[in-house]
């Protein structure tokens, strides 16, 4: 990493992280915590006779905070983070909760048709969390190449090519790279169209992962309502139990989105950016009142759902997931070898509405699927349905018959 100049003493440097974390309204366990470790920070300054604190100082005591002591991957994160905003407050750099994970670096002459692509792919639709995936399975195909000797988008040939797809583990991106390819060709990057050497790889067919009635009414009662935490976990999971949202919409919504007059909820879903009205039930409703009354946190945020403690900005799809590990194994439920986050809990919803009767198509218009099929794959774990169509295995007769008792 390279040095950044430093421009404040470390007291100063200290005065002003903490000072722009209380702005945050950082609660003040976890402020006690930011002291001790700047005071930890202080003293390793003190004891090596270091002038001023830089980047290569944080990082040093970080190397020095692991050789010293067992530390605990918890601890070490938050060792890291300090440091990280010690960092960024040394520059000017303004608050950020959590750093985007760092792109590799492309060389120009390969980094422009890459660019170029990335830009195609917006023009077409591609949402930005698409772009950002294939720019980081793209810019490590191409480091692939260039490790290989490959120094020109020219130089690139069959041989690069699988050799450099031997090096990609990730099968899921080789469609990605297919289109790449493809599109240099089309553009007169590349003389020849090497998509098709590129495998095509498709995964195979399993079936939804679905939980009973019975365990997901279990679930819900797992949840204790009387703490503020427990309060909008509760609304947040039956928002996904009984109307069968995404993680991604349930965090995502405003309150312009739940019309509490009309007992509706109207969103545009952040997977298919289709429109999609719901509506309200009664337990719902009940259930988002009494956490935006009783529960959330002062904040004039749009979004309904927030983070329990300091910043209170929106709540995240991975804190769904870690509440609902948690009440997963509070309540008993067996998760052995299943998937059990909430896009399990949309599945259920799906599968007790087809074994009910209801049909494909309503099923699929409250789910908020655009393919007519999207459903079918549901009619598989029909099962009370399809014991219905079950036929009476045939008495034994013949040679099968004397080979079961034993007879020549």
């Amino acid at each position: 990493m390279k040095n950044r100049e430093p421009t404040h003493s470390f007291g100063q440097l200290s005065a002003k992280l903490l000072e722009q974390l209380e702005q945050k309204k950082y609660g003040s366990g976890t402020m006690d915590n930011y002291r001790r470790a700047l005071s930890r920070i202080g003293e390793f300054i003190v004891r090596g006779k270091l002038s001023k604190y830089s980047d290569e100082v944080g990082e040093a005591f970080i190397a020095d905070r692991i050789s010293r002591s067992e530390i605990s991957d918890s601890h070490l994160r938050f060792t890291q983070t300090v440091v990280r905003r010690l960092n960024d407050v040394n520059v000017g750099i303004e608050y950020c909760l959590v750093r985007p994970n760092a792109t590799l670096a492309v060389p120009m002459k390969f980094s422009e048709p890459l660019e170029s692509y990335l830009r195609f792919c917006a023009s077409i639709g591609n949402k930005t969390s698409t772009i950002m995936w294939k720019r980081s399975v793209c810019a490590k195909f191409l480091c692939f190449l260039i490790d290989l000797g490959c120094s020109d988008t020219h130089d690139i040939n069959t041989d690069y090519i699988c050799r450099a797809t031997v090096r990609n583990t990730n099968k899921d991106s080789y469609a990605i790279i297919r289109s790449f390819l493809r599109y240099m060709h089309e553009n007169g990057i590349l003389k020849l169209d090497y998509s098709g050497i590129i495998p095509k790889y498709s995964r195979g067919k399993v079936l939804p992962t679905t939980y009973s009635m019975d365990e997901v009414r279990h679930l819900e009662a797992t949840i204790d309502r009387s703490s503020k935490v427990g309060k909008r976990n509760y609304a947040v999971l039956l928002l996904a139990t009984r109307l069968g949202l995404r993680s991604g919409d349930i965090v995502a919504l405003t309150y312009d989105k739940v019309d509490l007059v009309g007992n509706s909820i109207s969103l545009t879903q952040e997977k298919t950016k289709q429109p999609l009205t719901l509506p309200l039930l009664p337990e719902i409703r009940e259930a988002i009142e009494e956490y935006i009354q009783l529960a959330r946190p002062n904040s004039k945020s749009e979004f309904i759902f927030l983070r329990a403690t300091a910043p209170f900005g929106r709540m995240t799809t991975s804190s769904i997931r870690h509440a609902l590990a948690e009440y997963f194994n509070v309540a008993g439920i067996n998760i052995s070898d299943k998937k059990h986050g909430p896009h399990s809990l949309r599945s259920s919803l799906a599968s007790s509405m087809v074994n009910d009767g209801i049909p494909y198509e309503v099923v699929r218009r409250m789910l908020g699927h655009n393919d007519p099929d999207a459903i079918k794959h549901y009619a598989k774990i029909d099962i009370e349905n399809l014991r219905g169509y079950a036929i009476d295995i045939p008495a034994p007769s013949g040679k099968f018959e004397s080979l079961l008792e034993g007879r020549d």
